[in-house]
């Protein structure tokens, strides 16, 4: 019952204290929200803007050009060696990420002794730059000294050439480049593959303890061995993680920079060049902005092809949840 005199506030209505205390969180994230907005899809849109202009030179114009820039790029070589590149480097680096990974943790979870320093061990190329593995891979595959003196000491007559071998196999022609794998990009990703598969570890180590007890034991009295326990119990509960990790190592492959540009750049016939690399070049030393806008812009396109599938399953798991 209300007070006599108290006025009933109306059905739907808040109290200055309630409303306040809902409109305290949309103002704490609006700085966020604006700071997102301006440096994040404000220059989105910018780069856009500039891919379909004609500023291809220190003085800017922004007149019109439509899609001429990414005509140009389609008829580019070095163009379309970069696709090959980054196809092939993003697939090796991948498969081999995942499967070093997941090796690795399946080792680590054997609670074998002295666990915690083998994580260590393993977790500390992540803890490096990738400029400094570039610069520590590119002394150790250099093919006149590091792996290939031991090679050589050891009885190979022609040890490997690493980052400088031009040769594509299969070598098949299609536009105008060769098809196939570039083996100078074998260094790139045995660097790669060296700093990242221990962030695959620890994603498949979470995972692996996650997984309960009573799931394989129930397995091993049902008689299943421990290959057929790994892939009809164990494997299945990865899935998310494996999902995760691909998409994540897809994101860090499709916009690599640092560690091509300390450790090959470009290359002989651009054979260890990528977009990145490209993108970098045509805008800050051929002051072609449009031109590299452009690249960027499919960079971008490239990442939202691994990225928006994945979140748009997620955001698809929680409300069914």
């Amino acid at each position: 019952m209300t007070e006599p005199g108290r006025r009933t506030p109306p059905a739907g209505s808040l109290r200055p204290g309630r409303r306040a205390e809902r409109l305290w969180p949309v103002l704490t994230l609006l700085p966020s929200l604006a700071a997102v907005g301006l440096f994040v899809y404000g220059f989105i849109g910018w780069t856009v803007a500039v891919s379909l202009s004609n500023w291809n030179s220190l003085l800017a114009n922004l007149s019109f050009a439509g899609l001429r820039n990414y005509a140009r790029l389609l008829g580019d070589f070095r163009f379309q060696s970069d696709v090959r590149n980054m196809v092939v480097f993003t697939l090796l680096f991948i498969l081999a990420c995942t499967a070093v990974g997941l090796a690795l943790a399946l080792l680590v979870d054997q609670r074998i002794r002295a666990e915690r320093l083998f994580e260590n061990v393993f977790l500390f190329p992540m803890a490096i730059a990738f400029i400094v593995t570039g610069v520590a891979w590119r002394w150790l595959l250099d093919p006149s000294t590091g792996v290939n003196l031991l090679l050589q000491r050891l009885g190979v007559r022609h040890p490997p050439l690493w980052y400088v071998d031009t040769r594509v196999v299969p070598a098949l022609h299609l536009g105008q480049i060769q098809v196939g794998l570039p083996l100078a990009l074998i260094a790139l990703v045995v660097a790669a593959v060296w700093q990242m598969s221990s962030f695959s570890m620890a994603l498949y180590l979470a995972g692996l303890r996650a997984i309960p007890d009573e799931l394989k034991e129930a397995a091993q009295v049902d008689g299943a061995g421990p290959w057929a326990t790994f892939w009809r119990v164990t494997f299945p509960q990865l899935r998310a993680i494996t999902v995760a990790n691909v998409v994540i190592l897809a994101h860090v492959s499709l916009k690599i920079f640092d560690l091509v540009y300390a450790m090959t750049g470009p290359g002989a016939m651009f054979v260890t060049d990528m977009l990145s690399m490209n993108m970098f070049t045509t805008t800050f030393q051929a002051n072609q902005f449009a031109q590299g806008a452009a690249i960027a812009v499919v960079m971008l396109l490239l990442v939202a092809l691994f990225m928006v599938p994945y979140l748009v399953s997620s955001l698809r798991g929680e409300s069914a949840g």
